[in-house]
């Protein structure tokens, strides 16, 4: 089991650095951070990343092909590769349809698995050849070429799914894996490999040669109580972009989010907060003590995941992001430590 850390790089940019350092040092598989305009740029933290790190890989987990172009993506990569000295990898996805709709793009008309499938396959042409001509639906060259090269023989192209059944299955026929966000429930999880085990076959793959990732709202503490009012305050935020289908696969009735969603929408973050019971946020989230998130993470495990990757909620954060005053919340790498000391042995 690969356990990486995601990040909103929202922190001081000396914060996350040290954040990144950090997670090296106790052994994480990866960092990862969101590729959206509403945060600090990952590509350049990354980069400075790099130099004071040897083993940790790094990347976009998800970067969207809607607002950023696919070969600028395959570029950017190649150039963090050479830096990290071939420590790159790449998760792609339609998008954040929130930040889509600021752009005035409304998701639906941009057939986004169609979209990202097309994407997929640029970046693995321009990755491993350096020049592409390609006449698709989506996106079109003729003999572009670059000079940024990866170190990797192959750097991992990647795709972010939730909604199923097409999605997962796309992932595991054309990509090197697929990163599930938002799910909790050993029956999302069991869902999510059948249908990558069907792509995985169309391709000639073994499915369990995929990376196959978890990605949670995830919260760690002594006091478990504190842990799980960090997770609460986020996860009506996350929720809100979880299609009906994947709400209902985590035992959630989408009714119940929606005055939680529209709270949230018209920019009331308390009363989202508010209107988030514990158990809701325990639902959806992976929060309490160490032993409390093992327990929760094995029975996502049984599923068949490979790679658990835990985007960690602190009290900065949350004021960040909903306002709210939080004590006793342990901060990241007070929460890295603990993983590494409580929660990967379980898996070892």
């Amino acid at each position: 089991m690969k356990f990486s850390y995601v990040m909103l790089p929202d922190y001081p940019l000396s914060e996350s650095l040290a954040s990144i350092k950090k997670a090296d040092e106790l052994g994480f598989h990866a960092v990862y951070a969101a590729d959206e305009t509403w945060h600090k740029d990952l590509w350049l933290l990354f980069a400075a990343a790099a130099a004071e790190t040897s083993q940790i890989r790094m990347g976009p987990s998800v970067s969207g092909v809607v607002l950023r172009e696919p070969t600028l993506i395959a570029q950017a990569a190649a150039t963090l590769d050479e830096l990290t000295g071939g420590r790159a990898e790449v998760v792609l996805s339609s998008g954040n349809f929130g930040l889509l709709a600021q752009y005035g793009i409304d998701w639906a008309k941009t057939k986004p698995l169609s979209r990202v499938k097309e994407g997929v396959q640029v970046i693995r042409t321009l990755l491993d050849d350096g020049v592409i001509t390609f006449d698709g639906e989506f996106f079109n060259y003729n003999g572009l070429f670059t000079f940024a090269r990866p170190v990797q023989e192959r750097l991992p192209v990647k795709m972010g799914s939730m909604r199923g059944p097409k999605s997962f299955e796309v992932a595991a026929e054309f990509s090197d894996g697929c990163h599930h966000a938002l799910s909790y429930t050993r029956e999302a999880y069991d869902y999510m490999i059948e249908h990558c085990t069907v792509g995985a076959e169309r391709a000639g793959k073994n499915v369990q040669d995929l990376d196959l990732g978890a990605w949670v709202v995830f919260s760690v503490a002594e006091d478990s109580a504190i842990a799980k009012d960090a997770a609460r305050s986020m996860v009506g935020l996350y929720a809100s972009s979880m299609p009906h289908e994947q709400l209902q696969r985590n035992g959630v009735d989408p009714e119940q989010l929606q005055p939680i969603i529209e709270a949230i929408g018209a920019g009331d973050m308390a009363k989202g907060i508010e209107l988030t019971s514990p158990e809701l946020a325990d639902r959806l989230s992976v929060a309490g003590t160490p032993e409390e998130c093992v327990e929760k993470l094995q029975e996502i495990a049984g599923a068949g995941v490979n790679h658990m990757i835990l985007a960690i909620t602190d009290a900065s954060l949350v004021k960040a992001l909903m306002g709210r005053e939080l004590e006793g919340v342990p901060d990241v790498n007070t929460q890295l430590q603990l993983i590494h000391d409580k929660v990967m042995p379980a898996f070892a």
